[in-house]
């Protein structure tokens, strides 16, 4: 039960899209406006999901541009040492500069996160620079929201998709939306159907579907079977503290719930959520193993202070579904 993959390919997964700088706050309980020190991590939705599938053990590839400049080098340098192929990161010559994200830890549960998009280097990855052979080589190529918000990022993504579904490769769309860098939710809106309707996997959260869905948002099954009347194969929706559904074409439905942990912040956890999950998948775990995994590993990050960094390890993963029965 669950998803078929091509077997013979170099790379388990390929993530295409976004790796940018993250600077958390070091001072908790303040306001950003009052907060003084932060410390640098590697950041961006896809670029987390590289890192956390690479610690689990996967083979890992990514696609991306990164500036020609001291953050660009921290990081390729940070991506390579934690075990991902940084072959097709492209070195922007232009002059873009990482994207920026500062957070913010008011509390466990009052965070927020402060973007400078403005003309990030990620989203000038054109589609003369994607590899074809590259892309092919993986068994999942995984695409962020991100990736589809601006030109000629947007072309280069679809450009991939199609390359990949050509040569048997699935395609797992995380739809990861940050408002930041979308002109209007309208325009959210269409790229997202259509990413989303070419994909074989699609995870987000319940708020996510709803800007995919505009005015015709619904609830799970209805989103789950429009979905399936396109290529889909497997839909995953995330409720935050109620758990996560995951939904198949047969009308098979399963649910996880969370694990309990001392909650630090609330971001990055949909990144090592979709890192986990994806690790069940390939592994050939049944869809309600992987989505136990992808929960606990979820619960493990919002337990520390960043998100690349705080990946965790098979054995966290496994030591939490063993101590707690969601």
């Amino acid at each position: 039960m669950g998803i078929q993959f091509k077997e013979g390919k170099q790379f388990d997964v390929i993530a295409l899209g976004r790796a940018c700088i993250d600077l958390n706050a070091a001072e908790y309980n303040r306001p950003m406006e009052e907060t003084r020190s932060f410390t640098k991590y590697v950041g961006g939705s896809p670029a987390n999901i590289a890192i956390g599938s690479a610690k689990l053990g996967l083979k890992v590839g990514f696609v991306g541009k990164i500036p020609d400049d001291q953050h660009g080098r921290f990081i390729s340098s940070y991506m390579r040492e934690a075990g991902v192929d940084t072959s097709q990161l492209v070195i922007d010559r232009k002059g873009h500069k990482a994207g920026l994200t500062f957070t913010e830890i008011l509390s466990p549960e009052e965070c927020s996160i402060l973007m400078y998009r403005e003309k990030a280097a990620d989203l000038y990855l054109r589609p003369d620079e994607i590899d074809a052979d590259y892309v092919k080589s993986a068994k999942v190529l995984l695409i962020s929201g991100t990736a589809l918000a601006q030109s000629p990022s947007r072309e280069a993504a679809l450009k991939a998709v199609s390359l990949a579904k050509a040569a048997g490769t699935k395609v797992a769309f995380e739809l990861d939306y940050r408002p930041y860098t979308w002109s209007s939710m309208e325009e959210t809106s269409v790229y997202y159907t259509l990413l989303a309707g070419m994909a074989h996997i699609v995870i987000g959260t319940r708020e996510e579907y709803d800007i995919m869905e505009g005015a015709s948002a619904s609830g799970n099954e209805q989103t789950a079977k429009t979905l399936f009347a396109k290529e889909p194969e497997l839909v995953v929706i995330k409720h935050g503290v109620d758990g996560s559904y995951a939904y198949l074409p047969s009308g098979e439905t399963f649910q996880a719930g969370v694990y309990k942990t001392n909650v630090l912040k609330t971001f990055g956890a949909g990144d090592s959520y979709a890192s986990a999950f994806l690790y069940g998948l390939l592994r050939g775990y049944d869809i309600d193993q992987a989505l136990r995994f992808g929960s606990a590993s979820a619960s493990i990050v919002v337990s520390k202070h960043s998100s690349s960094e705080a990946m965790p390890t098979l054995s966290e993963i496994k030591a939490l579904v063993e101590e707690q029965h969601v």
